[in-house]
């Protein structure tokens, strides 16, 4: 049987790292076996639920590459047959109508020193039920959860998980208001069975409602889903991944230029692993090598540091062009004025040094604008009293390079340097400097080469008379 699998988003919010996981590990679990991957959006909140979170969900995901099969499910238009399956319980006897208003449950309870529902309703004659309804009375349809025995799911990842019925309430299907709106895992229930789900893929903190869920599924005689539950992502504090950790929405990342396959690449090793060395995959690999039992139960901890990295390699095999043409989607003055052919070649020289696209931007601005303002801190490092006459020196030799690549730029530096006993550093850094603002960067020599030797000396020239 061909797995059906659905990520479920509420719009109440954008979608973030963990949302955006599992998602990923629905959409590798079901391309693994030819499968179903769906959309859900369980939007029953109507007041917190915003189309414009809805419409963001589903940009992220495109933009990730984890495009859904079929058209999406809305889980607001289902609300009818939500109340017919509630209906189907109460006729049946395996749910029942509860009048306690929560003034008289919160007395119970005090009294009790117990928060669990006492099960004032349960068993009430059908009397006293038509007295009530007689009245308009408001009330909440409660599931009849057996009191004897116990509960218990095979979980892919964390094994056999048991609940004792008697720690289970009757728990509400239905609320008190005027609309007598169904609750979160009826409606979910009902929803995994009307779309054929076959197995749930979701965040451990559903594990409570898993148990209520598979109540569900046996009252109304329905079958039962597999469920795997990931481990939650941790800050680097071991706390719950939050806003105070740094950006944690994918769109955040999308407008910093970050590429998605190292998103994807990074949130699949979140939990999981591939059983081989491997740590670059493009999404056709994380298909191929993914297994359900290969996710770990220990939470895990998400790295910015190793994002960086995984991202930096994804960037590194894209194509100069295909890097600009991503470029223009963020900023689309970057290079305006200057050609094609330069621009690429720009791409092709940084990109293996950078993390994302915007990174990329900021770190190239050397090679388009003439740098008027120099770090004083920097000057201090790199220029001394004889500097200034060692560059003017070095000038004149270098200008005299016929054919300015760097290759030749290379051998006359080196001779130069060599016939004058002058050391690597003490000239190449404030050359660099001089060129690029900065002390680290690409080859030194790829860049003499690439910003010509007009702007060369145009460069060394206005940073003579600024320093």
């Amino acid at each position: 049987m061909k797995p059906i699998v659905r990520f479920a988003p509420s719009p109440t919010g954008k979608l973030h790292i963990g949302g955006a996981r599992v998602a990923l590990f629905n959409y590798l679990f079901a391309k693994k076996y030819n499968g179903e991957y769906l959309l859900r959006i369980e939007d029953t909140d109507l007041q917190r639920s915003k189309n414009k979170y809805k419409d963001q969900i589903c940009d992220s995901l495109k933009w990730l590459g984890l495009k859904w099969d079929k058209d999406i499910f809305i889980q607001s238009r289902n609300i009818s047959r939500h109340k017919s399956a509630i209906d189907q319980l109460l006729l049946s006897g395996k749910a029942y109508k509860c009048f306690a208003t929560k003034e008289e449950l919160d007395l119970i309870r005090k009294k009790s020193n117990s928060y669990s529902y006492p099960g004032i309703w349960r068993d009430r004659p059908k009397k006293d039920i038509l007295i009530e309804e007689n009245k308009n009375k408001p009330f909440s349809v409660r599931l009849k959860t057996p009191q004897e025995g116990e509960t218990s799911f095979l979980d892919k990842v964390y094994g056999k998980i048991t609940v004792k019925n008697s720690e289970i309430d009757d728990f509400i299907l239905a609320r008190s208001d005027v609309n007598r709106s169904p609750v979160y895992n009826l409606v979910v229930t009902v929803d995994d069975h009307d779309m054929n789900i076959t197995h749930v893929i979701r965040g451990e903190d559903h594990i409570s409602n898993t148990i209520k869920q598979i109540l569900l599924f046996k009252s109304l005689d329905w079958s039962i889903p597999e469920y795997v539950h990931l481990p939650m992502i941790l800050g680097s504090n071991g706390e719950r991944l939050s806003k105070r950790h740094g950006a944690t929405g994918v769109q955040s990342y999308q407008k910093m230029g970050y590429q998605p396959e190292g998103i994807l690449n990074y949130l699949a090793f979140l939990g999981w692993s591939p059983g081989t060395e491997e740590e670059i995959m493009k999404l056709d690999r994380l298909i191929e090598t993914f297994d359900l039992d290969q996710i770990q139960k220990k939470s895990a901890i998400f790295d910015e540091k190793k994002l960086n990295w995984i991202s930096g390699q994804h960037l590194s095999t894209q194509s100069a062009k295909q890097i600009f043409d991503d470029i223009k989607g963020i900023d689309t003055k970057w290079g305006n004025s200057y050609h094609d052919k330069y621009i690429l070649s720009v791409i092709d020289l940084l990109k293996s040094r950078m993390n994302s696209i915007v990174q990329l931007i900021d770190n190239s601005s050397y090679f388009f604008e003439d740098l008027t303002l120099y770090d004083q801190t920097m000057i201090k490092k790199v220029w001394k009293k004889d500097t200034s006459s060692l560059v003017v020196s070095y000038m004149k030799i270098i200008v005299k390079t016929e054919e300015w690549n760097s290759y030749n730029l290379e051998e006359r530096t080196k001779s130069y340097m060599k016939q004058y006993d002058i050391g690597f550093g003490k000239l190449m850094k404030p050359i660099r400097f001089i060129l690029c603002g900065v002390l680290n960067g690409p080859p030194l020599f790829e860049i003499m080469e690439l910003l010509g030797k007009d702007v060369f000396i145009k460069k060394v020239e206005n940073a003579l008379e600024v320093i």
